[in-house]
């Protein structure tokens, strides 16, 4: 394992008329591909009528041209790529999850994970509910249409559920009639959304995916917050907001998000500049040039290099039909991914002393290749930097890691890890200075990196466990 195995994105749009949405999607769903390239998904609302379609696969892969004319026209539609954390790689785990009840039908696509998902989805499997699905958004599915029964729509109903879901989510929900942008009190997942000049609204998980469709940034969705787009306009149902700690996922400055985004008014590419410039304050390196693994580690480099005052180079070439290692299925096809997607610039590093600059090692291996590489191609000496502290427990709230177990920095000391990757220097982010990165404007989750976990831990943490064989099961 590279990296921490996050994410999805999420996508929605209504439009003032009716018109091809599809291909609007489509492009929106190419702009958040980095969150996922596990499976995607597209479901159109035509008048009232939800049709879709999704598979595993890239966005370019599962939606080719006569897929999209087979939506057809509409005046709504979501849209998912995903990187499961809950449930296994399974079309049937596809988003956006469809579901027809007594009241209408209703779309959803998740980005988060829910910590209380096994104990929801006991409580309702013991009522007598059909899960057809592996995936945690089912349960969420479940509460909102068995909440949806006794409220007057489709907002309250989400309201309803809200309170008992714990852990992090980002939804877009398609109804008959309306679109709805959710994200949980904690706000750990991010969510915004824009505006097109034609009055079309664009709820997505970042916003290079509003700029993909040539809508305008309007604000973020905040934490708590339930957003409507109707026939009205937009409205906001507040009255979950304030109700915890604002505590967004840090990690998505240093790794997850395209640097071109704003997360929370805070621009991703700033950040991690800032942190190259703290790396270089705090961790200096005797060395002729810096460079940065693409893609996440070259904003930081360039800080770096500007903080140190060393000259900066393009250290690697990388191939972009490759996509991120992180999210690819299985340890040895990550690893073969990385040589295919990777080439050093010989020029670059033959016969000097490089500062290295990535976002993080989890495993090490990886970290451990490319370090090998540079001194293939003649370099020296290698000084690794992260933008990360080291890694030392799981996330719950998105990201791939149950237990601690694959976490180099979890089981080796810092100069055993240095020796492990094969690097002359290792230096790490502080954990004390993240809050620079996003210039202490609220808070945020670090619980990966040894803090707290703002919205409670789960009971149950395999990434199967609704998959498990009967031999494993209690009965």
């Amino acid at each position: 394992m590279r990296k921490l195995r996050e994410e999805c994105g999420v996508f929605g749009l209504r439009a003032p008329v009716r018109g091809n949405v599809a291909e609007l999607t489509f492009a929106g769903l190419l702009a958040l591909q980095h969150r996922g390239q596990e499976s995607c998904g597209i479901v159109v609302n035509d008048d009232g009528v939800l049709s879709g379609h999704k598979d595993l696969g890239l966005v370019r892969e599962v939606f080719s041209p006569p897929i999209l004319d087979a939506l057809g026209q509409g005046e709504m539609a979501v849209g998912h790529v995903r990187y499961g954390t809950t449930g296994g790689t399974d079309r049937r785990n596809a988003q956006p999850l469809v579901v027809n009840h007594v009241k209408g039908s209703m779309a959803l696509a998740h980005n988060g994970n829910l910590v209380n998902a096994y104990a929801l989805r006991r409580e309702l499997e013991l009522k007598g509910a059909i899960f057809h699905t592996t995936s945690d958004t089912e349960v969420i599915s479940y509460l909102i249409t068995q909440a949806r029964l006794t409220e007057p729509s489709i907002e309250a109903a989400v309201r309803t559920a809200m309170p008992r879901l714990e852990g992090a989510y980002s939804l877009v929900i398609l109804s008959p009639a309306k679109l709805l942008a959710v994200r949980d009190p904690h706000g750990l997942r991010p969510l915004c959304f824009g505006q097109r000049p034609d009055g079309t609204f664009v709820v997505a998980s970042e916003s290079c995916a509003l700029t993909a469709v040539g809508a305008d940034f309007c604000r973020d969705i905040a934490p708590g917050e339930v957003a409507v787009f109707d026939g009205q306009g937009v409205r906001s149902l507040t009255d979950a907001c304030g109700t915890r700690n604002r505590t967004a996922c840090i990690f998505e400055y240093i790794y997850f998000a395209r640097p071109d985004s704003v997360l929370d008014g805070v621009g991703v590419h700033a950040a991690r500049v800032r942190a190259g410039e703290i790396l270089a304050r705090t961790c200096p390196a005797k060395a002729d040039v810096v460079i940065g693994v693409p893609d996440s580690g070259l904003d930081a480099a360039v800080g770096y290099a500007r903080a140190a005052g060393l000259p900066y180079e393009t250290g690697f070439v990388k191939n972009r039909y490759v996509g991120r290692t992180f999210i690819a299925p299985g340890q040895a096809m990550r690893e073969r991914m990385v040589d295919v997607k990777l080439s050093v610039i010989r020029e670059a590093v033959a016969g000097k002393r490089v500062v290295l600059i990535d976002d993080s090692v989890v495993r090490g291996t990886t970290s451990a290749r490319i370090v090998k590489k540079l001194r293939a191609a003649g370099a020296t000496q290698v000084h690794l930097r992260l933008t990360a502290p080291p890694f030392v427990a799981p996330c719950y709230y998105g990201t791939d890691i149950p237990d601690d177990s694959r976490l180099i920095a979890a089981h080796h000391t810092l100069e055993e890890v240095r020796d492990l990757i094969g690097c002359d220097s290792l230096g790490f982010l502080d954990r004390d200075r993240l809050g620079e990165l996003i210039e202490a404007r609220d808070g945020y989750c670090d619980a990966c990196f040894g803090g707290s976990y703002p919205a409670g831990r789960p009971a149950v943490t395999e990434k199967y466990r609704f998959e498990r064989k009967r031999s494993r099961r209690k009965e």
